[in-house]
């Protein structure tokens, strides 16, 4: 393919894999995890950047040759787990970045077995691996005719185009609260639990009697300062009632 017709197939891929992406995160949280529905993610918006980046990569990956493995069956799980092994890769780099430059922790695996500093674990990348292998054989095969598809309806591009403007617009927007939440956290040396944050503020709307806003999780009558300190006061009791467990358990 020319150099136009990759980055149409990967600007098209990067828009499904962030949508289709932020689909599964809330059936997830909503069925599996949290049991309610939760905008999940640091935009606002339905997407998430992780999917598309990582549908990106798995399409780019499908592409290499490992015919030197002659079982054609072992060729798709070596390539399966490779594709997973890339989008753990992508998934750590991701969380680091969030955690050291914004002192902003996007998603805790701490509780999951084998997991490294709660950013990647064993149980997630296994889900990488069936998300790999259901891309390779449904919806691989597919982007040619695709992209077939789009030189026939160029008024598609248009939904593309218009997804990567309310993107941008949105990117602005959330990167501007959280430029706040990482000043908060970086002043009492800590770094934010994002998702325990939009439940903190979740709550509270809820204990004031507000409308508890789906899409707009950071939305509060408080002002964000006043969310963060009381998110700080919530994790010190949480940590305080912790120590006394201990401390009783231990004298007995």
């Amino acid at each position: 393919m020319k150099i136009n017709e990759w980055l149409l197939v990967l600007s098209f891929l990067f828009f499904f894999g962030s949508s289709i992406g932020w689909c599964l995160e809330v059936v997830y949280r909503r069925f599996f995890e949290e049991r309610k529905w939760m905008n999940p993610g640091f935009l606002t918006g339905p997407y998430l950047p992780l999917y598309g980046f990582s549908l990106c990569a798995v399409y780019l990956m499908a592409h290499i040759n490992i015919t030197f493995i002659e079982n054609k069956y072992v060729q798709r799980i070596v390539l399966f787990v490779l594709m997973s092994v890339i989008v753990t890769i992508i998934e750590y780099i991701a969380g680091m970045i969030f955690i050291r430059h914004m002192k902003i922790k996007l998603w805790d695996y701490t509780d999951n077995w084998g997991n490294v500093k709660g950013i990647i674990c064993p149980k997630f990348s296994f889900y990488w691996v069936v998300l790999s292998a259901i891309y390779y054989f449904i919806i691989h095969p597919l982007i040619l005719d695709v992209l077939k598809w789009l030189a026939r309806h160029l008024a598609f591009s248009f939904v593309i185009g218009f997804f990567y403007g309310v993107f941008v617009v949105d990117l602005c927007y959330s990167m501007n609260i959280m430029s706040k939440v990482r000043e908060f956290a970086t002043y009492n040396k800590l770094v934010i639990k994002y998702e325990e944050l939009k439940e903190s503020i979740r709550r509270i709307n809820e204990e004031n009697g507000s409308k508890v806003s789906f899409i707009f999780a950071m939305k509060s009558e408080l002002s964000l300062t006043e969310n963060l300190k009381r998110y700080l006061e919530r994790g010190q009791d949480k940590l305080g009632n912790i120590k006394k467990k201990v401390t009783s358990r231990g004298e007995k």
